[in-house]
């Protein structure tokens, strides 16, 4: 089966294409789209991408911290400002998977990966997504609640409460087999 690869300049253009194509799915680092089509799956003819820089930014200077869709693990563990989220990014899969998993795509990791969430959820994150409907801010519990039925819309990016202390925030993830395995506990704690 033949698949079509659409490239937009910006964010809105590709959000447009997703929500005009209920078989097109948005590609950013790839590691869950990429393994779907790899596996064979018909449902989706067309892969939507963006150059948009807007959604590899970062804005860590103020009390809530916005990372765009596009950051990959490996970046978020470069940045000294974002030491409190170093713990959850280093628990996803390894070197190759953190070099390429992004932050909007592990929002629709399916059970038992997706461990990055549980850390959002502790933090109040809000998702800013852009489809038909236009541009809204969701809040994380509403977004997974109903991550399913969010296929037309493009996760432009997260934002999420800067803990206050060093101690203020918690993440542990328990697996079978670390780093690698799924895992069978993930915890974490904002403490106000």
């Amino acid at each position: 089966m033949a698949v079509t690869v659409k490239t937009f300049a910006n964010a809105s253009e590709a959000a447009g294409a997703l929500s005009a194509d209920r078989s097109a799915r948005y590609l950013g680092g790839g590691t869950l789209v990429m393994r779907a089509l790899n596996e064979g799956d018909v449902s989706i003819s067309t892969v939507v991408r963006a150059s948009d820089q807007a959604l590899t930014r970062i804005d860590a200077s103020g009390p809530r911290i916005m990372l765009g869709a596009g950051v990959t693990f490996a970046r978020i563990l470069a940045e000294r400002d974002l030491a409190f989220l170093h713990a959850p990014a280093r628990s996803i899969g390894g070197p190759a998977v953190r070099n390429m998993g992004t932050i909007g795509g592990n929002l629709f990791a399916p059970s038992p990966y997706g461990d990055f969430a549980v850390a959002l959820l502790a933090l109040d994150a809000t998702i800013a997504v852009q489809g038909g409907f236009g541009t809204r801010d969701v809040p994380i519990e509403e977004f997974l609640q109903a991550r399913d039925r969010q296929a037309g819309a493009l996760v432009l990016s997260v934002s999420c409460t800067r803990p206050a202390s060093t101690d203020a925030f918690r993440y542990r993830k328990i697996a079978r087999i670390k780093p690698k395995g799924g895992s069978v506990i993930t915890l974490a704690a904002h403490l106000p």
